[in-house]
């Protein structure tokens, strides 16, 4: 192993214009599991679809979840409904859970300072792939702050988040699609 690895658990992904076209544009990705040898999995976290999972599910056990909005998690297995709860410690950062029952999503979001999210899909990437879009610059990477949880997550949230970063990224934000049109 020549090139030192990377551990990105943890981490966010921010889309950079290249990504424009389809479902990551703008996107803000928590990076749930990585490993360079064996892939990467995540979930868009600013993508809502504008529904709620009592659109979805009305079978009883779900009662208590009905209200709880549902994003978009990426383009695999979007087929899939699954629950993740998020949550922010002062000494260790942002926690998270993700793919949970339906009986833990409703505890979870019974507790204080727990936001508890429905994703349909997710975003992976196979052993290497994700490194090889960062050499790319197809992404930036981000380490979360504890005011990610109190913003709203939908399109503004990769804007406030790269508005914080540096110029540089603050540029990007204005950045046109096509900038050789310009």
């Amino acid at each position: 192993m020549s090139e030192q690895q990377v551990q990105l658990d943890g981490s966010l992904l921010l889309a950079t214009p290249s990504l424009r076209d389809g479902i990551f544009d703008r996107s803000v990705i928590l990076l749930a599991n990585h490993s360079p040898d064996e892939g990467a999995f995540g979930l868009i976290l600013n993508q809502p679809t504008g529904q709620e999972v009592g659109h979805f599910l009305k079978q009883p056990e779900f009662s208590g979840l009905e209200k709880i909005p549902v994003h978009m998690g990426g383009p695999v297995s979007q087929q899939q409904l699954t629950f993740s709860a998020f949550w922010w410690s002062a000494s260790d950062g942002l926690h998270w859970q993700v793919r949970i029952p339906a009986e833990e999503a409703v505890r979870r979001a019974k507790q204080p300072g727990v936001i508890v999210r429905a994703y349909i899909g997710y975003s992976g990437w196979s052993a290497g792939q994700l490194e090889d879009e960062l050499k790319r610059q197809s992404w930036i990477t981000a380490k979360p702050d504890a005011a990610l949880l109190g913003k709203v997550h939908d399109l503004e949230l990769w804007s406030d988040i790269l508005s914080t970063m540096s110029p540089y990224h603050r540029l990007l934000i204005d950045a046109p699609a096509d900038p050789g049109l310009n």
